[in-house]
């Protein structure tokens, strides 16, 4: 009598339980550490799917991601069905949800105070000899989301597009913003252009519900800060 192998491969299940066409329909939450592993390797052997691999290697570390990401690529190559490649792949994805954890322990900086603001982009903008444009993103806590530049330019003047601007702050899906920019030769007065582009951005801010809290001008040694005189 024959021996019929009666694992199915990937391609013979229902559309909606292969792991691809899973992760598409019903989102990456659904989806089992066997299943993201089955993804990952893309193909198993001739008797165990991917998934089935998954699972295989998932055993190996007593099912504990955590002691998965400890193997080596040659830890990875003892498993049935994992060569070179797909160990290389498995110890990289791994290593990525490890760097991510990293981040996430390091706690974004809460700005309370222009004083906060200007500590927080002081790294990016001392000692500049051109003027250069800020935005700090803020989420509904005031914790720096992201600093990200708008522009550059020289040394008496650099264009802020406000239109770039709120584009930045909605792909980032900011609650609030403050805006900054520096003034190489010290000089911390605002411009009247400083006050215009002030007042559009918080006239835009109003219409979009990104508030704009406050505007600095960056010197080395102080700042201005439009929220503090009462400007805004």
């Amino acid at each position: 009598m024959n021996n019929y192998n009666t694992e199915l491969s990937i391609k013979q299940w229902a559309e909606e339980d292969r792991p691809r066409e899973k992760l598409l329909l019903k989102g990456k939450s659904v989806l089992t550490d066997a299943e993201l592993i089955g993804i990952l390797i893309g193909s198993g052997t001739k008797s165990l799917s991917a998934v089935d691999v998954g699972k295989q290697i998932l055993k190996s570390a007593g099912n504990n991601l955590n002691e998965l990401a400890k193997f080596s690529i040659k830890d990875m190559t003892k498993i049935k069905g994992i060569g070179e490649a797909k160990a290389i792949t498995i110890v990289s994805a791994l290593e990525l949800g490890r760097r991510r954890k990293v981040e996430d322990a390091v706690e974004k900086p809460k700005i309370t105070s222009a004083n906060d603001a200007y500590q927080a982009i002081k790294p990016h903008l001392l000692d500049l000899q051109h003027e250069e444009f800020w935005v700090i993103l803020l989420n509904r806590a005031n914790r720096v989301l992201k600093l990200e530049p708008i522009s550059k330019g020289g040394v008496s003047g650099t264009i802020a597009d406000p239109k770039i601007i709120f584009k930045v702050a909605l792909d980032h899906v900011a609650s609030g913003l403050i805006l900054v920019h520096n003034h190489p030769s010290g000089n911390l007065n605002p411009s009247q252009a400083d006050i215009k582009l002030t007042e559009k951005m918080k006239q835009a801010g109003k219409f979009l519900e990104i508030p704009v809290l406050d505007h600095l001008i960056f010197t080395n040694d102080n700042y201005f800060s439009f929220n503090d005189e009462g400007m805004m």
